[in-house]
């Protein structure tokens, strides 16, 4: 009885130092990336005239494909850190880091059905939240990420706010995008070199 309430103590333990420690998952050049392919899914969209107004679908593609392709290239870093990890302790902090952020993924993914199926009209506010969501899960992770991430979380929570305020029709433009996820994808990967990986001799 006492060993099995030793190891959870040390199981709690293991548990609170993770909630504590700095996660070093998220990496500058990924994460850099994934604001490069923001600003090029700007680009297309603003050459292309994607015209949200006639046929949401086509933006719909063009935006989603941008973020999973974001996703995946800033999500390497986590994905190389937990295979190579070795330390019990650093596969916990990779599954604390996903458990905090992709909560709000998943609403912005569930938002955008609802709107797109029930409400195709209202499909102008869709920016907008998509960046409040990012920054709620910005906001989710700051215990694990450096001090200096909150100003990155304002800054997607002010872009949506501006966003969702907006006339209609320059809601969906191409920069409505692409400057608010360019921006602030660059700004965290500067954060991070900045405070994680110019540390690391």
């Amino acid at each position: 009885m006492e060993l099995r309430e030793a190891l959870t103590q040390i199981a709690e333990i293991r548990a609170r130092v993770a909630e504590t420690e700095r996660f070093r998952g998220y990496r500058a050049v990924p994460v850099a990336a994934s604001g490069l392919v923001a600003f090029i899914a700007g680009l297309v969209q603003s050459r292309m005239a994607v015209d949200p107004s006639h046929d949401i679908r086509e933006y719909l593609t063009l935006w989603v494909s941008a973020a999973v392709a974001g996703a995946l290239i800033s999500g390497s870093g986590i994905w190389l850190r937990f295979r190579s990890g070795v330390d019990r302790l650093a596969r916990e902090m990779t599954w604390l880091a996903v458990g905090q952020f992709a909560p709000c993924l998943v609403a912005g993914a569930m938002v955008t059905i609802a709107i797109v199926r029930h409400a195709p009209e209202h499909a102008t506010l869709l920016p907008g939240l998509w960046q409040v969501f990012f920054s709620l899960g910005i906001f989710a992770s700051c215990r694990l990420m450096p001090k200096a991430i909150v100003l990155v979380g304002v800054f997607y929570f002010a872009a949506g706010i501006f966003n969702l305020t907006r006339p209609c029709d320059m809601a969906l433009s191409a920069w409505a995008m692409a400057i608010p996820f360019g921006i602030g994808q660059l700004g965290t990967a500067a954060l991070l070199y900045w405070n994680l990986e110019r540390e690391t001799p």
